[in-house]
């Protein structure tokens, strides 16, 4: 089998309503006083726009919605500060951690459910610390793994957006299921709702029985685009994960031949260890510098024909 980058609805790959959807928000944006030279680049506005099947209106509602919710979680203020000194504890009752990359060049994100107790883990952390996690995750995967998977992709350079996850559900009972199955689903509805589009391929591991008939509910009231993006897997999952992850990449918990010195879930083994931060930095300006010009011309557009 043969994978490939999506190209639809992305740079370089729009139809005529797709980029007149895109030059249209960029205005709307900048009129509205909402466009931010520094994060508001091409690719995060296709992601919105995706989302939203290129509905201008409800891209705007969504993203507009996520600038406020930005501004009331203080994302700027967390990425500076924040630090996570339960790491080890928390690690201990949910592992979850980023691990290389695909076949594609796309991070790989790992977590192992399967002695997930949320009254333990509420124990050394707390819901709100484990959200601010979340989010802090996110935007370091943004700032940061994203552009170094993009500069080492094996066809690249390229854009990379998109993760590969593995959720392995190993050891999750009937009993501890449905409260496995609440503490995923509240965590996960930030990047639902906040950073849509960064789910490539999604791999649910070990599933058990039960799982398999939840999803079979679950899966006519999702779109067609995510039901393909997530493949329910039970014991018998390796094969069709090795279609996507090099069998050295892949930890031996899992099946693969991996076995990081000190544990897989704390190696954080990748290209962003191995691309300077000054060197994304430096991209970043420069990105930064041409959004802001075009910001200044549209700026001057809308004043001219006002």
């Amino acid at each position: 089998m043969t994978i490939e980058h999506p190209t639809a609805g992305r740079s370089g790959h729009l139809t005529e309503d797709q980029q007149a959807a895109l030059t249209q928000l960029q205005r709307d944006m900048v009129a509205d006083g909402k466009f931010d030279p520094a994060r508001h680049n091409e690719h995060m506005l296709l992601r919105f726009l995706r989302a939203r099947r290129f509905d201008l209106p409800k891209t705007k509602l969504m993203l507009y919605a996520y600038e406020q919710w930005r501004t009331d979680f203080g994302v700027d203020q967390l990425v500076k500060e924040f630090t996570f000194p339960e790491a080890d504890l928390v690690r201990a009752l949910y592992p979850q951690y980023y691990h290389g990359t695909d076949k594609l060049g796309r991070p790989i994100y790992i977590e192992h459910l399967g002695h997930l107790d949320v009254r333990k883990l509420t124990s050394v952390t707390t819901m709100d610390r484990m959200q601010q996690k979340h989010v802090f995750e996110y935007e370091k995967t943004i700032d940061h793994r994203f552009p170094a998977c993009s500069k080492r992709a094996p066809n690249g350079p390229l854009h990379i957006e998109q993760s590969c996850t593995i959720l392995d559900l190993a050891g999750v009972s009937l009993m501890s299921f449905s409260q496995v199955a609440s503490f995923v689903k509240q965590v996960s509805k930030i990047g639902q709702d906040y950073y849509p589009e960064m789910l490539g391929t999604m791999f649910i591991v070990n599933a058990p029985m039960l799982f398999s008939s939840v999803w079979s509910l679950i899966k006519p009231f999702l779109d067609e685009v995510t039901v393909k993006k997530i493949h329910i897997l039970g014991s018998g999952f390796k094969k069709s994960v090795l279609e996507y992850v090099d069998e050295e990449v892949l930890p031996k918990r899992l099946g693969g031949k991996c076995q990081c010195p000190g544990g897989c879930e704390q190696s954080d083994i990748g290209p962003w260890n191995e691309v300077s931060v000054e060197e994304i930095e430096a991209d970043k300006v420069a990105e930064t510098e041409a959004l802001t010009a075009l910001m200044n011309q549209i700026k001057a557009e809308l004043e001219a024909s006002a």
